[in-house]
């Protein structure tokens, strides 16, 4: 017989409701009462007006900043409706968007790490909605939200190690639009190799990358033949030109190539940084790999967000928007004082604590300013490290799941 919801559960839903708006409410006052220019917005649309004007894409530089285009090319095509709305109405649409997406967001990883409840997706949001990634997120005009949306909605379909026709999808278009969430497939594909190495049945993650790499290829595709030559200068030259993204020491730059950049006083840390995500990388997706062969996807998952971020060549502080399912995950696997210090370190804006700007201030960091400017990236090793200490042990031979 199915259950009544009680009248406390019915109040509870509408309170929390009310809650957020009032909170996104305040949070648009706020974000108009700083004049924020949405300056990323304004890039995707001035790349938008090139590919309609067939202009060259990546010899762009919009703005007074003089931004250049660093995405792929799938992603100019999908910023082409965006010149033919008016600035203002633009800006408000993507904030009222970013805002929706936060939503979808915090309930997808709501979903991951096990939680049903409705009415705590409204006060997650609500409070959410204040951290330093999401703020900026708004503030640039981003399409961070989007992109995780795309993700966890992939990966939260089904369980773990489960397929359909659909699988991959989300993840194939998040990469075709920028690159940093092609390491999920990769993640996918080591857990299949690796669950077949075992002994086990490897096909549904097997399945689900290649799933992924074609909704990538036809993305990629599609994009090379509506714009053939901006595909090729992206593919041979413009991906290999990390510079083009921004200053590796800038302290927006949480990745490990910024940490080290600031560390080292150097603008170009080199092969010690290639050296250093490489090891990372191969680390994170084995503790990756793991989690999910026992069952543990939303450490799985996870996982593989924080090692992409801190591998990439640049992972800009509105980038981490991730910290909003790792904060989840560590509450609601008891690990509450990890949570916490999560949420204070992603709602203290400390990055923005140490000199930054003209002069290239972070070339000549303190030792203390070393630290706080690296917050992010630093909270993301030690969730790694926390990842690899609370996973069960392994049954026999190492696989749990049976899909």
């Amino acid at each position: 017989m199915a259950m009544i919801a009680s009248p406390s559960v019915h109040r509870r839903a509408p309170v929390a409701l009310g809650v957020c708006l009032l909170s996104f409410a305040a949070f648009w006052a706020a974000q108009r009462a700083a004049h924020v220019s949405m300056i990323d917005l304004m890039v995707y649309r001035a790349e938008g007006a090139t590919v309609r004007a067939g202009g060259d894409l990546y010899e762009l530089h919009a703005t007074a900043a003089r931004l250049p285009t660093t995405y792929p090319p799938f992603a100019a095509l999908l910023f082409t409706p965006l010149p033919l709305l008016d600035t203002a109405l633009l800006r408000e649409l993507a904030t009222t968007g970013n805002l929706a997406l936060l939503v979808v967001f915090v309930r997808l990883s709501l979903r991951l790490v096990g939680h049903a409840r409705v009415e705590t997706a409204w006060w997650v949001a609500a409070s959410a909605v204040w951290c330093e990634p999401v703020w900026t997120t708004v503030r640039y005009g981003q399409i961070n939200l989007l992109l995780a949306v795309l993700v966890l909605w992939d990966l939260t379909r089904r369980p773990a190690g489960g397929s359909d026709r659909w699988s991959g999808v989300g993840l194939g278009l998040a990469a075709a639009v920028k690159l940093t969430p092609a390491l999920f497939p990769v993640f996918l594909l080591a857990t299949g190799v690796v669950a077949r190495l075992r002994g086990g049945q490897g096909e549904p993650w097997l399945r689900h990358a290649r799933g992924a790499a074609a909704a990538f290829t036809g993305a990629t595709l599609l994009a090379a033949a509506v714009l053939p030559y901006d595909s090729w200068r992206f593919w041979t030259e413009a991906l290999f030109r990390a510079s083009r993204v921004g200053r590796a020491e800038d302290t927006a730059n949480q990745a490990l190539r910024g940490a080290l950049a600031r560390l080292l006083h150097t603008p170009e840390p080199g092969v010690l940084w290639t050296a250093c995500a490489a090891v990372v990388a191969v680390l994170g997706l084995a503790v990756a790999v793991r989690a999910e062969l026992l069952g543990q996807r939303a450490w799985a998952v996870c996982v593989c967000a924080v090692t992409a971020l801190l591998i990439s060549p640049v992972s800009w502080t509105h980038h981490w928007v991730w910290c909003v399912p790792l904060a989840l995950l560590l509450w609601t696997h008891g690990q509450r004082a990890a949570a916490l210090g999560t949420v204070l370190v992603f709602c203290s804006y400390v990055p923005w604590w140490v000199p930054h700007g003209a002069g290239r201030p972070e070339l000549h960091q303190s030792a203390a300013e070393l630290a706080l400017s690296a917050a992010y990236a630093c909270a993301g090793a030690v969730f790694l490290a926390l990842a690899r200490t609370s996973l069960p042990k392994a049954g026999p031979g190492g696989v749990r799941v049976k899909p």
